[in-house]
């Protein structure tokens, strides 16, 4: 299996989906967009594509010029039946990639907050199981309409649109599984100006409270998801 993935910031990296697809005998590679003259991969390389987070907006294709380039990729991916996963600007570059809005959210939600699961496929993770409620990671303060044939997955209180499927090979996750402690940390750090207070944004010291259950409990989410996206491997 060859996995690629994007990054947008050097401080947001894969987390725990690095180890899962190691463990899954994946040869990994990336495309480092903040360095100069990024590479992308040619389509055929790929069997599944990551699409990690960062602090920029899916339309500020001006200032990153590369944004225009990653969007036509991305489409390109899915139409080929190419397995993606996009997690936060990951979710919204599909969505953008595939015509739909990408737009301020009402509030921003940023934390340990959960999540409500609307899904009725009982193939589906387990945090997307309807009436579900689950604990996860949130830092954005975009959102985003549905793309064509999006099947939504779940939704929170600050945000309608959480998750959303395009069929089996195309999931987008508005919020985080794949956090580790190192790499809270991370975002903390270098995003601290996010936490200004509001109704959905917790402290740094709330943030960074959470203990090595909780880490492990999001990155089991993900593993689920990352199986059932690759067809019921697992790890």
């Amino acid at each position: 299996m060859r996995a690629h993935w994007f990054q947008h910031v050097p401080f947001e990296g894969l987390g725990s989906i690095d180890s899962w697809l190691r463990e899954a005998g994946a040869e990994v590679t990336s495309t480092k967009f903040f360095e100069d003259d990024p590479i992308l991969p040619r389509q055929g390389d790929v069997d599944v594509l990551v699409i990690m987070g960062g602090p920029m907006s899916v339309n500020d294709e001006s200032p990153l010029t590369w944004l225009a380039d990653e969007k036509r990729f991305v489409r390109k991916a899915i139409e080929r039946g190419t397995a993606v996963l996009g997690v936060c600007l990951g979710a919204q570059l599909i969505a953008s990639a595939l015509g739909a809005e990408v737009y301020a959210n009402a509030e921003r939600e940023i934390g340990w907050l959960p999540i409500a699961g609307l899904g009725s496929d009982p193939a589906l993770p387990s945090w997307a199981a309807a009436g579900r409620e689950t604990t996860v990671f949130h830092w954005h303060g975009e959102t985003f309409d549905l793309p064509p044939d999006a099947e939504p997955l779940a939704r929170s209180a600050a945000c309608e649109h959480q998750a959303f499927r395009i069929g089996r090979h195309v999931i987008g996750l508005q919020f985080h599984l794949e956090t580790t402690a190192a790499s809270a940390h991370a975002i903390v750090t270098n995003c601290r100006a996010d936490l200004a207070p509001a109704r959905y944004v917790q402290s740094e010291s709330d943030i960074l409270a959470a203990d090595a259950a909780r880490y492990a409990s999001i990155n089991a989410l993900m593993a689920e998801t990352l199986g059932y996206l690759l067809g019921g491997t697992s790890n």
